[in-house]
């Protein structure tokens, strides 16, 4: 996996909920907290999920074949919708249940003491690794906020570790709460409240995970930033005077395929087209390295189709032409 995948947030992560699973359960034997049960359970789930990711990252490294041409890079996108749904399935609806039956059967919790200390001891490891997952993100996210980066980021790793460290830290103060109250008033209810509050944030994460990375699964379109740069590096002003329309599309994090029709004068011999196609490719290349598959179709540009409107073959949504008409 590449270095943007976040490799070194992910392994971080998954050393910490491995020694962090461990304490909780203990914690549940001795004392039967069922918010310790939940988190226990969060924790397997979440170890399971960063196990899914550096699958996935490793998969996706798999050369092209004749059956998948354009190689295994979207591999990282289905592992991490994997993730949503076990975060959903095994996270977020078992602590639900179970918060409800301790409702339903409220006991007071034993051994206080355990469940006190395991929560402290998992704030603060969550802590160092969702520390990490803020150092790796930002070294990619640049100017952008918090949300744009998680709505924007083509490589899903990230954006999954920093969803999970943070819903894990939220969960443990609700544990914590949860804990704290019913020790204070004697009534385990609160330990199932505070339980039931931990599922529904478990869900609600991995229902804005689902949504991210389906966006991915579909395919989404190169970032403004790179299309600006793409669109100045096939332009050249004289062998390639403009672009009639483009398209992009994500093959993967750091796949980028490019389809765009590119006008040319109308008294350019073959080899001078070929020439100009070959040397438009090498300054895209230069300027957005992830452009692996590049093509570029070459056409007459007409002003008088040009006056009629956009190009009957742009589509709703794509990127904006910077031309019309052929």
């Amino acid at each position: 996996m590449s270095a943007s995948g976040g490799t070194k947030a992910i392994v971080a992560a998954l050393g910490a909920n491995l020694a962090i699973a461990a304490s909780k359960f203990v914690a549940f034997a001795f004392s039967g907290s069922s918010s310790m049960l939940a988190e226990g359970v969060h924790s397997v789930a979440d170890s399971g999920n960063q196990f899914l990711l550096l699958v996935g990252g490793k998969r996706a490294q798999r050369e092209a074949t004749p059956q998948h041409p354009f190689g295994y890079g979207r591999e990282r996108y289905i592992y991490a919708f994997l993730v949503s749904i076990v975060l959903f399935s095994v996270g977020g609806m078992f602590a639900i249940y179970e918060g409800y039956e301790k409702i339903s059967h409220p006991h007071e919790i034993d051994h206080w003491y355990w469940p006190v200390g395991v929560l402290v001891f998992a704030i603060i490891a969550e802590g160092f690794s969702f520390r990490t997952a803020i150092k790796e993100s930002n070294e990619l996210r640049g100017t952008l906020s918090w949300t744009a980066f998680i709505r924007r980021a083509k490589a899903p790793e990230l954006p999954v570790v920093l969803l999970e460290d943070f819903g894990a830290l939220i969960g443990l103060v609700l544990a914590l709460g949860g804990v704290g109250l019913s020790l204070l008033t004697g009534d385990g209810v609160w330990d199932g409240i505070g339980t039931v509050c931990i599922g529904v944030l478990l869900v609600l994460i991995a229902l804005v995970l689902a949504a991210e990375t389906k966006s991915l699964l579909l395919g989404e379109a190169a970032g403004a930033e790179e299309v600006k740069k793409i669109e100045a590096a096939i332009v050249d002003g004289d062998t390639v005077p403009r672009i009639i329309h483009m398209r992009t599309l994500h093959l993967g994090p750091e796949e980028l395929l490019i389809a765009a029709k590119i006008a040319v004068r109308h008294d350019d011999t073959a080899t001078e087209v070929a020439t100009a196609i070959d040397a438009a490719e090498a300054r895209v290349r230069a300027a957005v390295p992830i452009a692996r598959v590049i093509y570029l179709e070459p056409d007459i540009y007409s002003e008088a189709e040009a006056a009629k409107g956009p190009d009957p073959e742009a589509t709703p949504g794509g990127p904006t032409p910077q031309s019309a008409g052929h």
